[in-house]
């Protein structure tokens, strides 16, 4: 169960944001990005977490993506290394914030040569599955599995072979269910799980997010939407567009512990 969030607004810097262009083109408006990020934070705080909103770091176009400079657990937190050099200071700016609910022998850091973004965690009960990809890099994954281990947690690396972090071609919803690509259902390391492959035109919804038993659903995919409606899970539908013209989504929107 999650009891707190942490967020951070989205900046007038934000129309240069880091992008693949694969889940869409054109340029965020800052302004309606604002509004989806305020009813994000609403749609958090109406299923019962505390909300810590940080304000938008024009310094970091990509900032209100929280999820990447660090992840966070009931035991510990890690600061990540982001390998872009536009996003690697975002972490120092978690920083602070991280420390208002760990203390300093719970809080650890990915060090170079390790690279590492939060997109690419995926946490399933007490086991880490880390996308090794652009973003997160073999040295890294070693790094935190050597920090995690300490706390009872276990980890294991899983290919990204497409896009850009683990967690926009497989999310778990709990209860042995899973959202897949088409590309991830091959993969060995999930075989054991329920999973629900999703169209290539609706990719985008594979990041959808479980709070408390609530999945929230990102706006304007049907298919997905039903899938997760009759496996029994109450739903949220949640409008992302503006986020997702820089590869953001749901679950980088926020940390959740």
């Amino acid at each position: 169960m999650f009891s707190k969030a942490i967020t951070r607004k989205p900046c007038k810097a934000l129309v240069d944001g880091i992008t693949t262009a694969m889940f869409g083109e054109g340029t965020p408006d800052y302004e309606s990005a604002l509004a989806q990020h305020s009813e994000y934070v609403s749609v958090l705080r109406e299923l019962g977490l505390e909300v810590t909103e940080l304000e938008g770091d024009e310094r970091y176009p990509d900032s209100c993506f929280v999820e990447d400079p660090a992840v966070v657990m009931e035991n510990c937190a890690i600061i990540t290394n982001s390998p872009r050099e536009s996003r690697n200071g975002e972490r120092y700016e978690i920083l602070n914030t991280i420390k208002k609910f760990y203390t300093d022998s719970q809080i650890f850091f990915i060090e170079a040569p390790g690279t590492m973004e939060g997109g690419d965690i995926m946490k399933v009960g007490n086991h880490f599955f880390i996308g090794q990809s652009e973003r997160t890099n073999a040295e890294g994954a070693k790094q935190f599995n050597d920090i995690v281990t300490k706390f009872g947690y276990t980890s294991s690396t899983v290919p990204v072979t497409e896009g850009l972090h683990l967690k926009d071609f497989v999310i778990y919803l709990e209860n042995n269910n899973m959202l897949v690509s088409a590309a991830m259902n091959e993969e060995p390391s999930f075989r054991e799980f329920n999973r629900f492959v999703i169209d290539a035109d609706e990719l985008y919804a594979i990041n959808s997010m479980n709070i408390n038993g609530t999945v929230l659903v990102p706006e304007g995919y049907p298919k997905t939407l039903k899938i997760v409606e009759d496996l029994g899970y109450p739903v949220k539908v949640v409008s992302t567009d503006e986020f997702r013209k820089i590869d953001g989504s749901l679950t980088c929107l926020s940390l959740r512990f």
